[in-house]
This record gives C-alpha cells, sequence and structure tokens, in this order.
C-alpha cells in the first residue's frame, strides 16, 4: 500500500522532515483472496503550534463479501498501554477546563504524596512542629501551611522554569556539596531534638518579632517557608507521569499559565499529608512532660534517616552500610538494650527491648558487611555465601544468576546512541538513570529483577544513560525525547525506530513493564508501513 504524496514539514522534536496530512485521507487498499482479515492503522494527531496528541491506532476487519466496509475491531493490549499517567495529564491539559485541570492535577499530587520522593518531607515537617514550646491544632496547621505553600511555590516555579526552557532544572541541586549540606542541617535539627543544644533566634531579634507580629513569629514562618521550599528542590527531584506531562505541555505550547495552574493544584495534593501532619498537632503530639521528650527524639532519629538517606546516592556503599548500621545501634542504644527491665512492667517495656535487640543485631550486620566490602544495604552479608564449603559450587551458581542480571550499554550522548540505532539488528531499549533517583532505584530492585522482566530483555539491546551529573551532554540527550529528567524509559523497534507507545516515564511494576517490551518487540508503526 502506497501512501498519497502528504506536505512535507520539518519537525523540530524528532529533529527530521516530516510528511503531515490535513483534513481527511483517502487510501485505496488493494485486497487479494476470498478470505477476509485484519487491518491495523497507527496515527498521530498534531497541531501547527507544535503540540501533538497521543499516538492512536485503530484495527479493522476486512470482509471481501462487502467492499468499501470495515468493521472496527476492540483495541487490546496497545491502546491500553498508551492510556498512562503522562499521555492522560496532557489530554486534561488539552481540554483547556480549569475545574477539569485542577481537580486532576490535585487528584494526581495526592497519588504523587505516597511515594519515596515525597514522604521524607513528612518527618521534616513533623519534626519542625515538634519542636515548638507549645503545639495548637492552629499553630500545627500554620506551620504546616507555610512549609506546602514554600514546596508548592517552588515546585511550580522551577516546572515552568524548565517547561519553557525545554529541560529539566531540579538534577542541577543535585549535587554532592549541595545534598551534603542539606543532610548536615538535617543532623543539626536532630541534635537540637536531643537536647544537645537549642536552635533559636537571639534574644533582641526574637523581642522584635515578637513585638511586631504578637503571638506569631514571622521569622519561623518564614524559615519554615524557606525549608518547605529547599524541600522541594531536594528531596523530590524525581520526575512522575503527570509531571512530565505539565512539562511536556508548556514546553510545547508557551502557554505557562494553564501549565503553572496545573502544576501548582499537583503541588496542593501532594501537600494534603503535610497538612494533615500539622492539623492533628494539637491532638495527636503531647505538649509537656516525659512524653514530649521522648517524642522529640522519635523524630530526631527520623531526620538523621531522612539525611542518611537524601546523601546515600553520593557515597560508596560500604559508607552508606556503615552510616545505617551506626543509625541502627543509635536506635537500639535510645531503647536502652542494655537496662533491665523492672519488675511488674507492662508488655510496652518488653516489646521496645526485643525491637531494640533487633536494631543492635541488624546495626551490627551492616557494620560487619561494611567492613568486609558488602554491595547491598538490604543484603549486607550476601556477598559472604561463597565463602567455606562448596565455594566452587556457590560461585557457580552466583556466575549464572548474574548473567541472567539484565547488562546495560553506557551511552554518554546524541552521537553515540545514534550509532547503536543505526547498527541495530534488535530492539533497543534506553533507560535514563541517575543516582538521586529514588524511583530509578526503584526500577532497578522491583523491575528489573523479576525473571520475566529479565527474560524479555535477553532479546533487546539494553542502553543506559547516566544522567546523574547533569552535564551539557546529558540535557542535550534528555531533550532529544522531551525529558525533563529521570526515570525515563524510550524504546526502539530494531530498524532503530521509537515506539511512542512503548514509552515510560516514573516508576512502572513488571507486568506493565512486560507489555511495553511486547510493544518494542512488535512495533504497530512499523508494521502498517
Amino acid at each position: 500500500m502506497l501512501l498519497p504524496a502528504g506536505k512535507r514539514k520539518y519537525d523540530e522534536n524528532f529533529g527530521k522532515e516530516m510528511e503531515t496530512y490535513a483534513d481527511a485521507l483517502a487510501l485505496q487498499l488493494p485486497w487479494q483472496g476470498r478470505t477476509g482479515g485484519t487491518l491495523t492503522v497507527g496515527y498521530q494527531g498534531c497541531a501547527d503550534a507544535g503540540l501533538c496528541y497521543p499516538p492512536v491506532e485503530r484495527r479493522y476487519r476486512i470482509d471481501p463479501a462487502r467492499p468499501g466496509t470495515l468493521t472496527e475491531l476492540p483495541m487490546a493490549a496497545a491502546s491500553d498501554v498508551a492510556e498512562d499517567d503522562t499521555s492522560l495529564a496532557q489530554r486534561t491539559l488539552q481540554s483547556g477546563s480549569a475545574w477539569r485541570i485542577g481537580v486532576a492535577f490535585l487528584a494526581f499530587g495526592l497519588l504523587l504524596s505516597f511515594t519515596p520522593c515525597v514522604l521524607p518531607m513528612v518527618p521534616i515537617l513533623s519534626s519542625i512542629i515538634v519542636g515548638q514550646a507549645q503545639v495548637t491544632r492552629k499553630r500545627g496547621l500554620l506551620l504546616a501551611a507555610a512549609y506546602s505553600l514554600g514546596m508548592a511555590l517552588v515546585y511550580t516555579s522551577l516546572g515552568v522554569a524548565a517547561g519553557l526552557a525545554g529541560e529539566g532544572l531540579a538534577g542541577a541541586l543535585q549535587k554532592p556539596w549541595v545534598l551534603l549540606t542539606f543532610g548536615a542541617l538535617l543532623v543539626a535539627l536532630a541534635l537540637s531534638m536531643f537536647d544537645v543544644y537549642q536552635l533559636q533566634l537571639p534574644s533582641a531579634l526574637q523581642t522584635r518579632l515578637s513585638n511586631a507580629s504578637g503571638n506569631l513569629s514571622g521569622g519561623r514562618l518564614a524559615a519554615v517557608f524557606a525549608m518547605g521550599a529547599v524541600s522541594a528542590l531536594i528531596v523530590g527531584p524525581c520526575v512522575a507521569g503527570p509531571l512530565a506531562g505539565a512539562l511536556l505541555y508548556i514546553s510545547q505550547t508557551g502557554n505557562a499559565l494553564i501549565g503553572a495552574g496545573a502544576l501548582f493544584a499537583m503541588a496542593c495534593g501532594m501537600s494534603v499529608p503535610l497538612l494533615l501532619t500539622g492539623l492533628s498537632a494539637g491532638s495527636l503530639l503531647p505538649r509537656a512532660g516525659a512524653w514530649m521528650n521522648h517524642v522529640k527524639k522519635v523524630f530526631g532519629l527520623l531526620l538523621i534517616a531522612v539525611a542518611i538517606w537524601m546523601v546515600n546516592p553520593v557515597l560508596p556503599v560500604t559508607v552508606s552500610m556503615a552510616l545505617w548500621g551506626a543509625f541502627a545501634i543509635l536506635c537500639a542504644a535510645f531503647l536502652r538494650v542494655g537496662e533491665a527491665v523492672p519488675q511488674g512492667a507492662g508488655a510496652g517495656p518488653y516489646a521496645a527491648k526485643a525491637l531494640g535487640l533487633l536494631m543492635l543485631l541488624g546495626g551490627l550486620f551492616e557494620l560487619v558487611g561494611a567492613a568486609s566490602s558488602g554491595r547491598d544495604v538490604l543484603q549486607p552479608l550476601a556477598h559472604l555465601r561463597g565463602a567455606g564449603n562448596g565455594a566452587t559450587i556457590a560461585a557457580a551458581g552466583a556466575g549464572q544468576a548474574h548473567d541472567a542480571e539484565p547488562r546495560f550499554t553506557r551511552v554518554r550522548n546524541v552521537a553515540d546512541l545514534d550509532q547503536v540505532l543505526a547498527s541495530a539488528k534488535k530492539p533497543v531499549m534506553l533507560d535514563f538513570y541517575a543516582d538521586w533517583c529514588v524511583s530509578c532505584k526503584e526500577m532497578e530492585r522491583l523491575t528489573f529483577t523479576d525473571t520475566r522482566v529479565q527474560a524479555a530483555m535477553q532479546d533487546m539491546h539494553l542502553l543506559q544513560a547516566d544522567v546523574t551529573a547533569n552535564s551539557e551532554e546529558d540535557r542535550a540527550l534528555m531533550k532529544r525525547f522531551s525529558l525533563f529528567g529521570p526515570p525515563g524509559i524510550v524504546m526502539f523497534d530494531a530498524a532503530g525506530k521509537e515506539v511512542p507507545q512503548a514509552r515510560i516515564i516514573g516508576y512502572q511494576p513488571p507486568e506493565k513493564f512486560l507489555r511495553r517490551l511486547e510493544l518494542a518487540a512488535n512495533n504497530p508503526e512499523r508494521t502498517n508501513q
């Protein structure tokens, strides 16, 4: 089947000249044979302004007894795969309805609030609230609102800037010195929870602020606002589907107003757990007494855990294991493992003692793993399994397991990628990865380790672009595919052509990921050519 000549137009997104058709496209399909068949048609609609709709695929039944009549068939996996968060977010933005955009992105933000990129903000805010001398519902909600507003405004402004610039900006702040500085700040806050010292403004400045604002400390609210802004930049840099859709909409249409409204609504949804934390302060957090000191110590430990989690990407694995081991032993010390339980005590002290012993044992395991050059925080002693009797058999088994793991070839820039695609003889998968990307680690640990996924990826050429440094080459490579940051996976068929329906933004479980791999192996657009 030959298509008629269309209008040639240079497409900046694909970097080449494309053939387009306006209005209706009439085709004659010669059909030989007495039996029927199935016709699969793939197409993508684009506006002159540069905004393209998600690729569409339709299937029709051909009946030789009824020439000129096609019966549309329901689509299965391909159409379902195309309905991801990114395309849903783009379609919502394209509707132009303010209330629909606001409600949809508020729901997106609420779902994102339970991801590992956002949850660490909860102990940061909780420690700020607990650090107050007296906490009421009104005071807690006000502090949470200041923190959330700082996060929302920075999220919105950064998103608009990233969309207009056409490249991710959050990755620029994932430098080792930035992460280490913010981690040190969290440790300093934790030490104040342990009453090592008191963090407070000079008395003269406190008096001026108190006289200027009465019972409300404007300086404290400004500090909480700033902490929320910094947390939005450093704690949650990963790109999810709805965020990618909003940034792509801004970059393609230049409509920063609608994009900003969507991003602000999403940030408000992400702030719901934070606001609930502040609102519950008056009823769930004790105001005075020994219990208050225990609560402060718990949140101090949480702050240290967030600090270690944050600097983990820029540290060697053995150092991370040593830090987690020391943290576990510190928790055991706070649970007073070495002290005897007094007679007549209830079940609480015994439960705390058991938890403390487990923390102590886990901490010792981490330290032993670090001292013996371990490679996995979650399995600190796994590398010692080959020692002792049966070392040869264990080593052989480990080698077989290692061979089953996906092996990626690193590409540094656009030129490296083009060279691989030009010589590709099987489907290609390009994985955008960064050390500071939490969702990337989820993909590695939960999806890429699945045996079904590993079997499917053995028939593919696996590429990986490490964009941890966020260099000029990294940004150029992401910009080629309109990506604003990791995680992102781009699929190509055996001819080196991208399969848009198989693109992945954000974390994806093994079941959905397998369907994307099937699309790359059986590119419907290539079948229809």
